[in-house]
């Protein structure tokens, strides 16, 4: 597998544990107000991050492009700095407003980057020539 495809899934799994962890506190609690923040982490956190490894995985030259590296850190920085500030906004503090704001405009970067690589033609690679080479 792709070394950006098991970063996705790395990082996906990390999201979920995260969004379980949200999810959880939230019921003992009782109190609900960072149920954004837990869907957040969840659909871009474990299921986007899990569907971009998947799509890498299946997708090997384009993989294989350092963009889809950059993809990869774009995209999970963004998520990283979203999900902490916007649990934070949701709970009242109003302080966490720019870093939602931003972290949700490097979210974009990422998956704009990412439409970018799934609608680029791929490369063709060049095929070795061996003794078993047939033309």
């Amino acid at each position: 597998m792709p070394q950006v495809s098991q970063l996705f899934f790395k990082a996906a799994i990390l999201f979920l544990l995260v969004g379980i962890g949200m999810g959880l506190q939230m019921s003992i609690s009782g109190n609900h107000s960072v149920i954004g923040a837990h869907a957040h982490t969840n659909l871009l956190g474990w299921v986007t991050s899990a569907l971009f490894g998947t799509y890498y995985a299946l997708n090997r030259e384009k993989a294989a492009q350092r963009l889809a590296m950059i993809q990869f850190g774009v995209y999970t920085l963004g998520v990283v700095v979203m999900t902490p500030s916007l649990y934070l906004l949701l709970q009242g503090n109003a302080g966490a407003e720019p870093f939602v704001a931003i972290s949700s405009m490097v979210v974009f970067l990422g998956v704009a980057i990412f439409a970018f690589i799934v609608f680029a033609p791929a490369r063709e690679r060049e095929m070795p020539r061996g003794p078993l080479a047939t033309n």
